[in-house]
């Protein structure tokens, strides 16, 4: 890198004629200010690596991805649209127009240069209009999220100035240019039902047995479930709506396996299974009902709750009314083989990135919960995930991901995490070979169909003809291990991880599980 920046006169003109002059006083008296703070070697580096931990929206991408994980996959979808549309302006057309000279790198302290400057033109900053675009998109959708968001985007506009590389003017106007974009992205396309939410009617009715009161309930609660959302303790209204249930809290070193056997072994089994938790707990208990030929009810306690979305159970009381109702779905449901072991897969499982991002997760989420756990394991696996050696019915490949849906799902999408269809009784495959960079791969698992065909668009996700997509009855997978670390399974947000190498068998069945939830048109 030269040791400084070199002035176009047409450029510097055209800042000049366009800035006002107190503008550009005041941009050098700010960076004035700065420069002259004394260096301060963590806060410099945290700064520099902040600013190039954004540069093309990898932080964004990573941050959309770990929202898509946590059940705000809306948030992610407007934030990332908000990001292309201001990027697109504020480089493409901001730039052109207004254009302007950065400062000259001579000024900066040595300390805090990144190693690398742009040296397109300078106003509006486009990672300050990216970082507010993102964070204002996923404020609307969801204040809580943007309300953890928005200080980090604050950081990464600062830093822009930190680092040298724009004027205060070029951070203001990108900021103003990015939160617009959003506010007016959220006038044109009101939030709508997310791309994620099950056809319609899908599902067959069926009436099981009523119990207005709870009698005959077992019902399992996963204390762990859910502690990262704000969500009101169900007790109470259990308590009132169904005080003649029997509810058992698990222990620390208990599974449902475990309570359930107890409770099909007394005097008086159980009529009805219950478990309020997240996806992971009832795939478990959707197991246990399936073994014990119980039909199962579902109240949603967790951080995702696909499945319990797709039945139309939105709520613990749309739980209680189908329960004292009667009011069912019969549904096809997965099983996933491993050895001896068989597990009941209500949406989806995958290998590939997605279990390697669990299996970070859950290596920092004791120490820092799962929202932070959950963009450090999205940035590491943005920058170590690796490819896996995979055989698919005998075909040996080279994967970033594999994905397998129950029942057929959107064609657009690759990471098919929720699935579209009840009474469908095939495995929707998608799988990514291992061609084009990680971050495209990352960021596949990431978006709507909407968003992604823009982003296909910008060639910042691989194209529709490079994943391979089918159907199957059957599908067997076998998986190699290798690069000295095992290679998990997932499914249902849970993750299973065998021995290094292993074969997992997978299959579709159909009807073969009824489930409490509101009859298609009682649906919400």
């Amino acid at each position: 890198m030269r040791p400084s920046r070199v002035r176009h006169p047409r450029i510097a003109y055209r800042r000049a004629r366009l800035l006002p002059a107190w503008v550009r006083n005041t941009d050098r008296v700010v960076g004035h200010w700065i420069n002259a703070n004394a260096p301060q070697r963590n806060r410099d580096g945290i700064l520099r690596s902040l600013s190039r931990s954004a540069d093309r929206g990898r932080l964004w991408i990573a941050i959309a991805v770990l929202l898509i994980a946590l059940g705000r996959s809306r948030a992610a979808v407007r934030g990332v649209a908000s990001l292309t549309v201001a990027s697109i302006l504020a480089n493409l057309v901001g730039k052109k127009l207004f254009g302007g000279p950065r400062p000259l790198l001579k000024d900066i302290p040595f300390g805090r240069r990144v190693a690398r400057y742009p040296t397109s033109a300078s106003f509006p900053s486009g990672h300050s209009a990216s970082a507010a675009a993102f964070a204002t998109g996923v404020a609307l959708e969801s204040p809580a999220a943007g309300a953890v968001i928005g200080p980090l985007a604050v950081a990464v506009a600062y830093s822009r100035l930190h680092v040298g590389a724009h004027w205060l003017s070029d951070v203001v106007g990108g900021v103003t240019l990015g939160s617009s974009v959003a506010i007016a992205g959220s006038l044109i396309a009101p939030a709508r039902i997310p791309d994620d939410q099950p056809m319609p009617g899908s599902g067959r009715s069926v009436d099981l047995p009523a119990s207005p009161d709870g009698e005959g309930v077992f019902l399992v609660m996963n204390p762990k479930a859910g502690k990262d959302v704000v969500r009101a303790d169900p007790r109470p209204l259990l308590s009132r709506r169904l005080p003649r249930a029997v509810i058992h809290e698990l222990e620390p070193n208990e599974t449902p396996a475990d309570a359930v056997r107890v409770a099909m072994e007394a005097k008086n089994p159980a009529a009805v299974l219950a478990v309020y938790g997240g996806d992971g707990s009832v795939s478990r208990m959707a197991s246990l009902a399936r073994r014990y030929d119980r039909p199962l009810l579902v109240l949603p306690g967790g951080t995702f709750n696909h499945f319990a979305r797709a039945v139309g159970v939105r709520s613990v009381d749309d739980g209680i009314d189908a329960l004292r109702s009667g009011s069912a779905l019969s549904v096809s449901v997965g099983d996933v083989g491993l050895g001896e072991q068989v597990f009941t897969m209500l949406n989806a499982g995958s290998v590939g990135i997605y279990p390697e991002f669990l299996t970070e997760r859950k290596r920092w989420k004791k120490r820092y919960g799962k929202w932070l756990a959950g963009l450090i394991a999205a940035k590491r696996v943005l920058r170590e995930a690796e490819p896996v050696d995979i055989e698919v019915n005998g075909r040996p490949m080279r994967v970033w991901s594999l994905f397998v849906s129950v029942g057929r799902n959107d064609p657009e999408q690759i990471a098919t995490m929720q699935r579209r269809s009840l009474d469908d009784d095939t495995l929707d495959v998608r799988i990514l070979p291992a061609r084009g960079p990680r971050f495209r791969a990352v960021a596949s698992m990431a978006f709507g169909r909407r968003t992604a065909r823009i982003l296909r668009a910008l060639r910042l996700l691989p194209s529709r003809t490079d994943v391979e997509s089918f159907t199957a009855e059957r599908l067997e997978v076998r998986v190699k291990g290798g690069g000295g670390r095992p290679v998990g399974l997932a499914h249902d947000g849970e993750l299973e991880r065998p021995e290094r190498s292993y074969t997992a068998v997978l299959s579709a069945s159909a009807g073969a599980l009824s489930v409490y939830a509101p009859r298609p048109q009682e649906k919400h």
